[in-house]
């Protein structure tokens, strides 16, 4: 056996992995001591191939389920790691998404316009063409037992029909009988037999669970019973009982019948998004004040920069950021009601109505963009948001919120705070005024989280949004 260098220094000899060792080369003295080599099986370093699922993405932080908008692959497709396989329609915008495997799209589990829950399995992936009827067997299973799992919902009527079933006086005799008589009465009744020398022992109560009333001592002493005191008899042996149907009756005025020629429409996604945002903002304590803004400088503004594509809501939100720099107690968040959070970036949202929903594009860093960028992102924003194409970070990164419908008309409105942060603003339509050295204004709406910001902090932010506004100038800077 040919010797080599050895990381071992000692007199141990050099292992050969050939089939003509033996026990005395392995092991030349006692006092050297060598770990032993265990026998190894020949290795297959074939990968096992795998049946993986494709899972419904949480597209938003703000996201639970998702509709399926359409599938770009077929079943039997191959697809490659990275490749967009469906459309996913979230709760603010439809996104695609990309498969991380290689593979063939065996079977389609959530098919075109049905909505699954966030990591729940909408397709199964094959690595190999032999899997694909394993995984298509594996789909019909899973499809199955779902359309069989609604069945267990009605057991849960079957207790409030059950409830009504009074088997209490069996058990009470029973009891009255066995053993030494505990005595149970009301305290009236108790007081009635002090009074006329009755011997509570030896009556059988007619309340509930032989409970001894006012009503069983004045018959056991012959007194005429009062109007008073059966009251309390009647009441007690029906509240078991009648306790049931009042909340069956709520429950059923939760969902009142539609009106007749109505037709009921569920939400959609982003509908559903919206509602759950806006009940949400109901549990913040908040609080709304307002300001009138000359709008004289602002509108001779305009009209010189909105031939260079500048639009009214780039200059509303450049003001905005410019005063919250100022401001920044305005531009903090609050969201778990313990501590608060002043955000080093000036995220102006602005609330844009889409066909049948409404979204919040994210002019982002406000405040260090010029007022012509800043109304070239805005334009790009919004033809995003209209094709649905935003992507999570352009809807949901906000710290202040600008709502504007003056376009409209409108004079004034309130907006509801948005959940996450301190406060939104409501711009109205420049109506003129009586005053000789102006010409028109706007009315502005502030709604804050009170936990926050307070009034003073309000005020002083207003003030300076309206400077701003009225020396417009400075927005091009």
């Amino acid at each position: 056996m040919a010797s080599s260098p050895s990381p071992f220094n000692s007199n141990t000899s050099t292992l050969s992995f050939s089939s003509s060792i033996s026990s005395s080369s392995l092991f030349p003295s006692r006092r050297t001591f060598i770990l032993p080599i265990p026998r190894r099986r020949a290795t297959s370093f074939t990968v096992q191939s795998k049946i993986r699922e494709i899972f419904m993405p949480a597209l938003s932080s703000t996201m639970t389920e998702g509709k399926i908008v359409s599938w770009i692959k077929s079943e039997g497709d191959t697809l490659s790691k990275g490749e967009s396989v469906v459309v996913v329609e979230s709760d603010k915008a439809d996104m695609d998404v990309e498969t991380f495997y290689d593979g063939i799209l065996a079977a389609i589990v959530v098919p075109d316009g049905q909505t699954a829950p966030v990591g729940a399995p909408i397709a199964l992936l094959a690595e190999t063409e032999e899997e694909v009827a394993e995984a298509k067997a594996k789909a019909a299973n899973s499809s199955q037992s779902q359309s069989s799992a609604p069945p267990p919902q009605p057991a849960n009527p079957a207790p409030a029909i059950a409830q009504p079933s009074p088997p209490p006086p069996p058990p009470s005799s029973a009891a009255v009988s066995d053993g030494p008589k505990k005595i149970v009465a009301t305290p009236q009744a108790k007081k009635l037999a002090k009074q006329h020398k009755v011997d509570l022992a030896s009556l059988t109560g007619s309340g509930s669970f032989g409970r001894i009333t006012p009503a069983d001592v004045e018959a056991a002493a012959g007194i005429a019973p009062s109007k008073s005191s059966p009251a309390p008899a009647a009441p007690a042996a029906l509240a078991p009982s009648s306790s049931a149907p009042p909340k069956a009756a709520a429950a059923g005025a939760v969902a009142p019948p539609p009106i007749p020629g109505s037709s009921v429409v569920a939400f959609t996604t982003m509908q559903s998004a919206v509602s759950k945002n806006m009940m949400e903002s109901l549990s913040v304590p908040t609080f709304r004040v307002g300001y009138p803004v000359i709008t004289d400088a602002l509108d001779a503004f305009y009209e010189k920069v909105k031939p260079k594509g500048v639009t009214m809501t780039a200059i509303l939100a450049k003001a905005a950021a410019m005063a919250l720099v100022q401001h920044p107690v305005v531009n903090a968040s609050c969201k778990d009601g313990k501590n608060f959070a002043y955000n080093s970036n000036i995220n102006i949202a602005v609330a844009a109505a889409l066909n049948g929903g409404l979204i919040t594009p994210v002019l982002q860093d406000a405040d260090k963009l010029d007022l012509y960028l800043l109304s070239q992102k805005w334009k790009e924003l919004l033809n995003k948001a209209r094709g649905k194409q935003l992507q999570p970070n352009e809807y949901n990164s906000g710290t202040f919120t600008l709502s504007n419908l003056g376009m409209f008309g409108v004079d004034r409105f309130d907006a509801i705070l948005p959940p996450g942060q301190g406060a939104i603003m409501a711009v109205g339509a420049s109506k003129p005024t009586v005053e000789a050295d102006a010409s028109g204004f706007f009315k502005v709406n502030v709604t804050a989280d009170h936990r926050i910001i307070y009034g003073a902090d309000l005020a002083a932010f207003l003030q300076t949004f309206s400077k701003i506004v009225e020396n417009p100038d400075s927005l091009t800077l």
